[in-house]
């Protein structure tokens, strides 16, 4: 029975070990976003170059991962960019494997820990810390991740102090606790729920351990907590899921059942050789000096992982399967707008987020340029063939234009200073295309209008209006590839377009008064006629606005110094 002192001291020790444990947390997350803000190019190269290769989304998932340490976010991401449409149930699983792997880089490090590496540690924290009070973003950022990386080890040795584990009531809590759930079965859920808890598997391996190296925890018993913790990092897939397409409900069920499968292989194998799995790990990391027993539970850790995948990664097609199976597409309503390729989770990673943002203008650009075309087909053949399709797409356009405004809003809230004027010109130009889309949608007013009237223009007004179109589909092409792909080469050209467009409509509308006074032409489509040519010559300067926010967020033709 413990005193009164005894019970105020376990008290004590129990603060000063969650206290450890939360600077850990935070550690870690001021270090993840660090490194996924500073990689974000990386990030969007890597995810740029997803193909169906399954050795290449092993790498590209180890890779992505390492760089934001979190196999967790890497999951979220990639049921954002299946859920998009982005990507499909091939391509994600040879991922979701990779991720794993990925994330045993925060076990190694945590591992290395002894007296000299913990004093650079404190030593890099306070850099970071002062790096913070400097102007420059990528100082802040590099600051960030200093400092990130300062606070796990920070809370590391909290976790290990005299005052935490180092308190002999609090060894002899956990040596009691351990000795009660010594049962494969109960490690491997204690791992689960502890991991679901914090939402991250390298957090509980690294408390893991932490705990193996302070002596509280034995090898044989860390081991099934180690495998429980896999299981427990996938609940933020599951729950990312919901609310999400089939597919995206797919990828998480996939990442479920890869580490539920590697947990019972490893679970009866340690079970059966438990003494032997323990002493080929003692075998590697002899010695009794924290950092040894330390690097067992690291190189398990890493073994299970890679051992893993490649052991499933053939049955890439078997996992797809079985997922499709188990959870059915649903059939969704025919009316529903929804982004082609942006999704919600994927605001947790701006650099993705903002490539897809990206992708969905692109596909704005080019249902603008559709619906521009076929009114003036509608126009000139006199037909209303097309006139449903135009319809959807206008929808589209506005729906677009509306939502993916509101999302850059949420975006811009949390990414560097350099995206903060890309998403700027992205504000200019969803409202350029917008305006483009309404003044397509007039044209295609006017055309059934002249139809219900039957009325048309003169072969000479006709040809004007086909000329000014031409050129202005012209500029379509140079401001679409311009802002698609980032070619300033053109721009120039562009501008003299413009001017060209300027010309013709002062021309136009001279030529049309005159053939009025003359009377070579009908009053009645005198009106019709003047809105297509200033119609015409007001999407010419939204174009020019497209073209140019590659070089200046307002898309003026002045680059800004």
């Amino acid at each position: 029975m413990l005193s009164p002192e005894e019970i105020m001291q376990l008290i004590q020790s129990l603060i000063w070990l969650l206290a450890g444990v939360g600077v850990f947390i935070v550690g870690m997350n001021f270090m993840g976003d660090a490194l996924e803000k500073s990689a974000g190019m990386g990030m969007k190269r890597l995810l740029e170059r997803i193909s169906n290769n399954r050795f290449s989304g092993v790498g590209i998932g180890a890779g992505v991962t390492a760089i934001i340490q979190s196999s967790s976010a890497t999951s979220v991401m990639v049921i954002g960019l299946v859920n998009a449409g982005v990507m499909t149930l091939m391509q994600a699983t040879p991922i979701i494997m990779g991720a794993n792997i990925g994330t045993t880089i925060t076990g190694v490090l945590v591992a290395l820990k002894n007296d000299y590496f913990n004093m650079a540690m404190y030593l890099l924290a306070f850099a970071g810390v002062m790096m913070g009070f400097a102007n420059k973003e990528k100082i802040k950022i590099a600051g960030s991740l200093c400092s990130g990386l300062g606070m796990i080890f920070v809370g590391l040795n909290i976790m290990s102090s005299e005052q935490a584990f180092g308190n002999p009531l609090v060894e002899n809590l956990f040596t009691a606790i351990f000795q009660k759930i010594d049962f494969p079965l109960l490690l491997i859920l204690v791992g689960v729920i502890f991991t679901a808890l914090i939402q991250s598997s390298s957090a509980s391996t690294g408390v893991v351990i932490t705990m193996v190296g302070a002596e509280v925890l034995p090898l044989d018993l860390a081991l099934f907590i180690v495998l429980g913790a896999n299981i427990g990092t996938c609940v933020t897939a599951l729950l990312a899921s919901v609310g999400a397409n089939a597919n995206s409900k797919r990828v998480a069920l996939i990442h479920f059942t890869f580490n539920v499968i590697g947990t019972v292989l490893f679970t009866a194998i340690i079970w059966l050789f438990r003494e032997p799995v323990v002493n080929l790990l003692v075998s590697v990391f002899p010695g009794d000096d924290p950092m040894s027993l330390q690097m067992r539970v690291s190189l398990f850790h890493v073994i299970f992982n890679v051992t893993t995948t490649c052991l499933l990664l053939p049955f890439v097609k078997q996992l797809v399967n079985y997922s499709c199976a188990l959870i059915k597409d649903k059939k969704e309503a025919e009316n529903e707008l929804t982004f082609r390729f942006v999704d919600e989770r994927l605001l947790s990673t701006p650099p993705v987020a903002l490539m897809q943002v990206k992708k969905e203008i692109d596909y704005m650009i080019s249902l603008v340029e559709e619906n521009a075309h076929l009114a003036f087909v509608a126009m000139e053949k006199g037909s209303s063939e097309h006139n449903e399709l135009i319809r959807k797409n206008e929808e589209i356009i506005n729906f677009t234009n509306s939502a993916l405004t509101k999302y850059l809003i949420r975006l811009s809230a949390d990414v560097e200073e350099s995206d903060e004027e890309v998403i700027g010109s992205y504000f200019h130009v969803l409202n350029d295309l917008e305006r483009i889309g309404d003044h397509a949608e007039n044209f295609h007013e006017i055309g059934l209008e002249m139809i219900a009237r039957k009325i048309s223009f003169s072969e000479k007004a006709l040809g004007g209006i086909t000329t000014m179109r031409d050129t202005v589909m012209q500029m379509f092409a140079i401001s679409k590839d311009a802002f698609e792909n980032l070619h300033r080469d053109k721009l120039p050209e562009l501008t003299q377009l413009e001017e060209g467009v300027d010309g013709m409509k002062k021309d136009l509308i001279a030529g049309h008064f005159t053939r009025l006074a003359e009377g070579n032409c009908s009053v009645d489509v005198s009106p019709y006629y003047s809105s297509v040519i200033v119609g015409l010559e007001r999407v010419a300067d939204h174009l020019i606005n497209v073209g140019y926010s590659i070089v200046n967020p307002t898309g003026s033709q002045k680059q800004d110094n």
